[in-house]
């Protein structure tokens, strides 16, 4: 079987284009070069998620809730360590119970449940 390269005379091309290689041009270079950047991915910012205490407040209402939280607790404490002289009236109510009163607190649940 013969060599068809040999035939044909291809070594002296293919040895001249080794010896020469294309040269590209300017604008094809700028314009492959902006191509190439377009198509490559934009970073961006990734935002972290919230801690435990970020999901509280947020559950919470932000500052808004926390400060409301924090005056409610505030006023508990006060109220709780020295009340006001009529907040012993409603104390020893409670410790009598409703019934002197004639208020019975769970008439509702009572009628709830004999009504099944």
């Amino acid at each position: 079987m013969t060599d068809r390269k040999d035939d044909i005379g291809l070594d002296d091309f293919f040895s001249a284009a080794r010896d020469t290689p294309p040269e590209l041009s300017v604008d094809f270079m700028k314009t492959l070069t902006e191509q190439a950047l377009a198509a490559q991915p934009v970073a961006q910012t990734r935002v972290p998620e919230p801690g435990i205490w970020g999901q509280l407040k947020a559950a919470i209402g932000g500052w808004p809730g926390l400060a409301g939280l924090a005056a409610t607790c505030a006023v508990g404490v006060w109220l709780g360590i020295s009340p006001t002289s009529g907040m012993s009236s409603l104390w020893d109510l409670q410790q009598t119970g409703l019934g002197a009163l004639g208020i019975d607190p769970l008439s509702g649940y009572d009628l709830a449940l004999m009504e099944g």
